[in-house]
């Protein structure tokens, strides 16, 4: 098989073919890069799960002396006694893992530390303010609806918080965010798959005359098909190349910028970044060479 033949007519097909070439360049990069952002978002929120699913706690809030909960209602609060009992309460269900007490003082000091940017909100609350609790963390944090039911069944307990459901809420908008970017990358990918076999076509037309000299000749089935695949595979390579420099750019713009907002380890790293360029660029690949070969099985009587 004469090389020089083959990247010859490879050059040729892209010269006569290059605004289509460029279409499916970029319809490629596009559908590319909104694939390679919905990957990176499910790659995100991977990282904040595996991060929280281990320190997502329930609070169990006491109750205080004239607490509005309906569970509180004609208490005087909670005394020493009564925390034994509610922690031995608590450590005896079989789903904890850990418990661990919060008085007055140090939720206010968790208070301020967590609205240090609202001095008004801080400096209308007091320490005495603050309601004692207990953290509890499970073994299994999907096992919280059974637990707050029986938490909220002890007697002192004023109200009961999931920190997971309220997490829940924050990854289904990104689980949504991220389904929504697959889903039109999906579309692009079908475009893109069209339009490539559209350009192989048109390819093959303005040269069955070489295509058919070739035939006569002997000429084998890979030995015609090959410069039209690889004609597929730079305007595929091209594209992902294109596409890595979006992912790149949305990494450092849209991804470095929620990472203030993040903890440490729970943020994107560059490696999960390359993982996704990397797939894109194979996915790009291979789905104009398969294009560009059924295309042609179907169009070039070959």
């Amino acid at each position: 098989m004469r090389a020089n033949f083959i990247f010859s007519e490879v050059w040729i097909g892209l010269r006569r073919n290059l605004t289509m070439t460029i279409a499916v360049i970029v319809t490629v990069a596009i559908a590319m890069a909104l694939l390679g952002v919905g990957l990176m978002i499910n790659a995100q929120v991977s990282r904040m799960k595996d991060f929280w699913s281990g320190r997502v706690e329930i609070s169990t809030f006491l109750c205080k002396k004239d607490d509005p909960f309906a569970a509180c209602k004609g208490s005087t609060g909670v005394d020493e006694t009564q925390k034994q009992e509610i922690e031995a309460a608590i450590r005896a269900l079989p789903q904890v893992e850990n418990v661990t007490f919060e008085n007055s003082a140090t939720a206010y000091e968790n208070f301020r530390t967590a609205y240090a940017d609202n001095p008004v909100f801080v400096a209308a609350v007091q320490a005495e303010d603050m309601p004692e609790s207990y953290q509890v963390k499970l073994k299994n944090p999907d096992e919280y609806v059974a637990v707050i039911d029986q938490l909220k069944a002890i007697k002192g307990v004023s109200n009961v918080v999931n920190h997971q459901a309220i997490l829940d809420r924050f990854f289904g908008l990104l689980e949504r965010l991220r389904w929504a970017a697959l889903v039109v990358a999906g579309i692009l990918v079908v475009s893109a798959f069209l339009l490539i076999g559209n350009t192989v076509r048109l390819s093959a037309y303005n040269r069955r005359r070489e295509t058919g000299i070739m035939r006569l000749v002997g000429a084998s089935n890979l030995y015609i098909q090959l410069p039209f695949v690889m004609e597929g595979v730079i305007a595929g390579l091209l594209g992902g190349v294109v596409a890595a420099v979006l992912l790149i750019i949305s990494k450092v713009f849209l991804f470095e910028s929620m990472a203030a907002y993040l903890a440490a380890n729970s943020q994107l790293e560059w490696n999960d970044v390359a993982g996704v360029i990397t797939l894109t660029m194979i996915i790009g690949v291979v789905i104009c060479v398969i294009a560009s070969f059924f295309t042609l099985r179907r169009y070039l009587k070959v």
